[in-house]
């Protein structure tokens, strides 16, 4: 027992020292915009970029393990609480292949819609931005914590990355979450299902929940082309919001759907 309690800490202690890293790494780099830039530091901030993005993918590496092992230890005990539940009820290759499927697609789905991945049709990047493609190139100053260093790709002269580290945060955290909520919900459908199933409005809401950039896109559609231009900036503002409203509800939403299959269980 007390072997498990351990491993549960150090599997926490994973996550939050991922958690930690990046606000640190976040704060430090900021501090840079204070800094009297000159030509004989551009090549120490451009490694100091680097640095930051390979402390930046530990970070992240640190967090997915403490995820991936705190997850399998519940499961794995079979406990009556929530969380056991949502680990144990998503613990199948089922699950893990739709939580994969649901990452990828999902991440790459909101990567176009947030801008980190850039498609612009209707320009040449070679003539309108005055670059060399295919190139790559960092910006290291100067921005609010978070939003700097940006990498800037050139893949063809249409499609291209512009990494902000906030964005790419934003995109992992919440294509994980969509990830979780879809896999336990594709596991506890059937039980749902007997409860009583699901309306129309609350599949359109669940569309909304675990898809905050499809908002804007369901919106858009009504938009004209004379229009979409003006409508940018309110869709960009939407987002946002729809996003920060977006993280604690996947937060809950796994909880409520374990609420369920625990009363479904003790009814059993």
């Amino acid at each position: 027992m007390e072997k498990h309690v351990a491993k549960k800490q150090n599997d926490r202690s994973f996550i939050l020292l991922g958690f930690i890293s990046i606000i640190i790494l976040f704060l430090l780099y900021s501090r840079i915009q204070d800094i009297s830039l000159s030509l004989d530091l551009i090549e120490s901030l451009n490694r100091l970029a680097v640095g930051f993005y390979v402390l930046l993918l530990i970070s992240f590496g640190s967090i997915a393990y403490g995820l991936y092992r705190y997850h399998q230890h519940k499961a794995i005990k079979k406990q009556d609480g929530l969380l056991s539940i949502i680990a144990h009820t998503t613990w199948n290759r089922k699950s893990k292949k739709i939580f994969i499927i649901t990452f990828i697609v999902y991440g790459l789905f909101f990567s176009l819609t947030s801008g980190l991945i850039v498609y612009q049709p209707e320009v040449v990047f070679s003539y309108h931005y005055d670059v060399i493609v295919p190139s790559a190139h960092i910006n290291t100053c100067c921005s609010e914590p978070g939003y700097m260093p940006q990498v800037i790709v050139f893949f063809t002269e249409h499609i291209g990355l512009q990494i902000i580290p906030i964005n790419l945060l934003l995109v992992v955290m919440i294509a994980y979450l969509v990830g979780l909520n879809t896999s336990l919900a594709a596991s506890a459908f059937s039980i749902v299902k007997k409860s009583g199933g699901l309306s129309g409005i609350g599949a359109t809401t669940g569309l909304f929940i675990a898809c905050p950039t499809c908002v804007s896109t369901f919106f858009a559609i009504f938009v004209g082309s004379s229009g979409i231009v003006a409508f940018t900036l309110l869709l960009t503002h939407l987002q946002t919001l729809f996003i920060g409203i977006t993280i604690p509800v996947l937060l809950v939403t796994p909880l409520i759907i374990a609420r369920k299959i625990q009363t479904k269980n003790n009814k059993c």
